[in-house]
C-alpha cells in the first residue's frame, strides 16, 4: 500500500509537470526583441591650446573681475571657465578662437579668483 501511494504521488507530480511546462513555455514564446545595433571604436583625443589670457576688471568697482578673455586652438567648440577653486562654472562666447567669458552672474572678485580652469569640447 505504501508503494501504491509513494507511485501515484510520482504519478501527480509528472501530470503536474507536463500541464504547467506548456504553459511557461507559452509565455516566454511569446516575447519580441526589436533588432538593434551596438559597437565600438577609438579616435584621438587631443587637448586645446589657450593662450593670451586676460582679465576685465569692473569700471566702477575694480574688485570685480567681469571677464576673461583668451585665444583657443582648435578653434572651434564649446567653452565654458571656473576662476575660483570649486566654484561657478561661466558659459563663454567663441568665435573663431576668440573666446569671452562674462564672470558676472556670479560676480567674480579679484580676491577671490584663484585660478583658471577651460573645459572645451567639439
Amino acid at each position: 500500500m505504501r508503494w501504491k501511494r509513494k507511485r501515484n504521488r510520482y504519478l501527480l507530480a509528472a501530470v503536474a509537470a507536463a500541464v504547467v511546462a506548456p504553459a511557461a513555455y507559452a509565455f516566454t514564446a511569446a516575447n519580441t526583441v526589436p533588432s538593434s545595433n551596438v559597437g565600438s571604436g577609438a579616435g584621438a583625443i587631443s587637448g586645446y591650446t589657450v593662450s593670451s589670457v586676460s582679465y576685465t576688471l569692473n569700471a566702477t568697482n575694480p574688485q570685480n573681475v567681469d571677464q576673461v578673455a583668451f585665444t583657443v586652438s582648435p578653434t572651434s567648440g564649446t567653452v565654458k571657465v571656473q576662476v575660483v577653486s570649486g566654484g561657478s562654472w561661466y558659459a563663454c562666447t567663441n568665435s573663431s578662437g576668440s573666446v569671452t567669458c562674462a564672470t558676472t552672474s556670479p560676480q567674480a572678485t579679484a580676491a577671490a579668483v584663484n585660478q583658471l580652469t577651460v573645459v572645451a569640447a567639439q
